[in-house]
């Protein structure tokens, strides 16, 4: 029987999920009406939840023949478009109008050919049919860890419907299964590196240097030796090609905790540049170093579920490469752990999917653990009388995780809503790189006109220039330290600067000065172009240390005129702090402070207490200021 209160696609997913599992609509109704609470509200979605939560557990018990068969993509998507749109007053009008708007498409700058792409590519993607939009694609994430993940879903969506104008529809959303699946099973049938036997719960993850995937090679001293290189989620495998096989594989161990680390290098054989399409292993292990190139490189508790999330992130990486050729993603988009390494308090993400991974039922069929090992690509099995424990726990994929993904969620939509900021003061410098050197040198020297005048005014006073100014100066300091009034100085002329800046505010300065002028109508001459990769590497350290010069005062000035309110504030709040110590605190005992801190910080007690989360939280704060911007023009006013 319809409910006239759900739309027709949460009808659709109402009945459907019965018949999965055997019951009726009215019973299954009746079991989600004895749980519900009235005051939570929003009964059709609830009620859309409810049913998918206990279907996906009945899918995922055979997923494999699910998704050959096409019926695990058709039946989530459906449930997708239901939680989206579960009431019928709704008239799944935002549907309507995406449908008949034009889909704008995300493309990278360097993508030539825009016919070919939607000719050959946009068909696969895009039908006539309805679409889902982001919230709904995360949500079906956190329930089931296989198209997506609750951590980094959101990002996984906005890269597979960036050619499709943030909507995604069908025909992608059954393609990139079915890539996933191809994935899985293309990795399964990857020969093992000769000469080494894989561990019981060792997989391979990505193969490099075959026929039909990019070169590599290993340079050792003054020698190169193309090969094939294999990931695996232990280590990392290097096999020199042979006249007829390969060598046996040189074994480079990801899993042991010792101090290791991979670096970009710039130099192979001889001094040859390798610019960025190298990398260098280092560990005790190793006396010089892995040295291996990429010539065609274009630009605790729980373990084993974070294992699982972690392969399947990867196996998603490869699906969605083989799902957008054209438009390749960005990999830091599908890594978890790369993606949220760089992110604005992206270890408080990794904190609290830590915490949740406590209370994740390894066991239940819908879990990335239980996804593997039903995909054939087993994890280490589970004692019984665990999987027993976790069983009794819950009966539904949400039960009390609810919490759990909520506090959790709260730290991924901050992440993002920092991140948007950290993009867009990002995309405000974009415009200083391409600059020259002497037109960066122009950009400093008028970015420090007002130092200058004021060095001038003091040199002129410490050279008695002027008289009259040195005396007030001289007397001035005198009583200054006399009275041990340097902590009031130093207030009163932070205090003076808040109220700069304050002043900048009301009288608008960011809009009377959108941006800095700079004349370059005697410019110099461009130096001469260096044919030594030395003298090169010079120029551009130079350039950039010109050029993150200007962006740190254009950050600056940014701040001063409250270009960017939110960090202004607490400038400004900083400041007004640091004014009311200096205040109420004898110098003499700041100084003492300053001192001894320094002397600590230095010792070995120093660096284990140094915190390196809040350098981090610094360096977030100050890489989300967006600049101030710069005109370049070719005649001075």
């Amino acid at each position: 029987m319809e409910r006239k209160h759900l739309s027709s696609i949460a009808n659709h997913v109402l009945r459907t999920t019965a018949q999965e599992l055997g019951t009726s609509v009215e019973h299954l109704v009746e079991e989600f009406e004895a749980g519900w609470n009235p005051e939570v509200g929003d009964y059709s979605r609830k009620l859309m939840e409810f049913c998918s939560s206990k279907a996906l557990i009945s899918l995922c018990q055979n997923i494999e023949e699910r998704l050959n068969n096409g019926s695990y993509s058709r039946f989530t998507y459906d449930m997708m478009l239901a939680w989206e749109n579960p009431s019928d007053a709704l008239l799944e009008k935002p549907q309507a109008e995406n449908e008949d708007s034009k889909i704008s498409v995300n493309l990278p700058p360097d993508l030539d050919d825009i016919p070919l792409f939607y000719s050959d590519l946009m068909p696969l993607l895009v039908n006539d049919g309805p679409s889902v939009g982001e919230d709904a694609f995360a949500w079906l994430g956190s329930l089931v860890p296989l198209v997506a993940d609750i951590v980094n879903g959101r990002f996984t969506f906005e890269t597979l419907t960036a050619p499709t104008g943030n909507r995604l529809f069908f025909p992608a959303y059954d393609k990139f299964l079915k890539e996933i699946d191809n994935c899985m099973k293309h990795l399964q049938k990857q020969a093992t590196p000769k000469g080494v036997e894989l561990a019981d719960d060792e997989y391979i993850l990505h193969v490099e240097g075959t026929a039909t995937t990019q070169r590599v090679v290993r340079h050792i001293e003054g020698t190169s030796w193309p090969g094939r290189l294999t990931l695996t989620n232990h280590a990392l495998f290097f096999e020199a090609s042979g006249v007829l096989t390969y060598d046996d594989a040189l074994k480079i161990d990801l899993s042991r905790d010792i101090e290791h680390g991979v670096k970009p290098a710039a130099t192979g054989p001889w001094g040859a540049p390798l610019f960025d399409k190298a990398i260098i292993y280092e560990s005790p292990d190793f006396q010089e170093g892995v040295l291996l190139e990429f010539p065609e490189m274009t630009s605790s508790t729980r373990p084993w579920e974070m294992h699982a999330r972690t392969i399947l992130s990867i196996i998603r990486l490869h699906a969605a490469r083989e799902m957008l050729r054209i438009c390749p993603p960005d990999p830091t988009k599908f890594l978890i752990f790369a993606l949220y390494d760089e992110l604005p308090k992206g270890d408080y993400v990794l904190e609290q999917l830590a915490e949740s991974l406590n209370k994740v039922n390894i066991a239940q069929p819908c879990s990335a653990h239980s996804i593997l090992r039903k995909m054939n690509f087993s994890e280490p099995t589970i004692s019984e009388i665990e999987e027993k424990g976790v069983n009794e726990k819950r009966e539904t994929i949400a039960g009390s995780e609810n919490d759990d993904k909520t506090s959790l969620e709260t730290a991924i939509n901050q992440t993002r809503k920092e991140e948007r900021e950290v993009v867009n003061a990002k995309e405000a410098i974009e415009g200083l790189k391409d600059e020259g050197i002497s037109e960066n040198a122009l950009i400093l020297m008028e970015l420090l006109k007002p130092l200058k005048s004021g060095f001038v005014w003091f040199w002129k006073t410490l050279s008695w220039e002027r008289p009259g100014t040195t005396l007030v100066v001289i007397a001035i300091v005198t009583v200054i330290v006399y009275k041990e009034w340097v902590g009031k100085a130093i207030s009163a002329g932070l205090l003076v600067l808040v109220a700069k800046m304050i002043q900048a505010r009301q009288e608008k300065l960011k809009d009377k000065q959108k941006e800095i002028t700079v004349c370059t109508a005697f410019e110099p001459t461009a130096s001469t172009r260096e044919n030594i990769v030395s003298a090169q590497y010079m120029y551009m350290t130079i350039c950039q240390i010109i050029h993150q010069a200007n962006v740190t005062i254009l950050k600056l000035h940014s701040v001063l005129v409250s270009r960017a309110p939110k960090h202004a504030n607490v400038m400004m709040v900083g400041i007004t702090g640091l004014a009311i110590l200096f205040a109420v605190t004898p110098l003499k005992y700041l100084i003492i402070s300053a001192v001894f801190h320094w002397m600590i910080m230095r010792s070995k007690l120093g660096k284990y207490m140094k915190n390196n989360q809040n350098e981090r939280r610094v360096k977030e704060w100050w890489d989300s200021i967006p600049p101030t911007p710069v005109r370049i023009v070719d005649q001075c006013l």
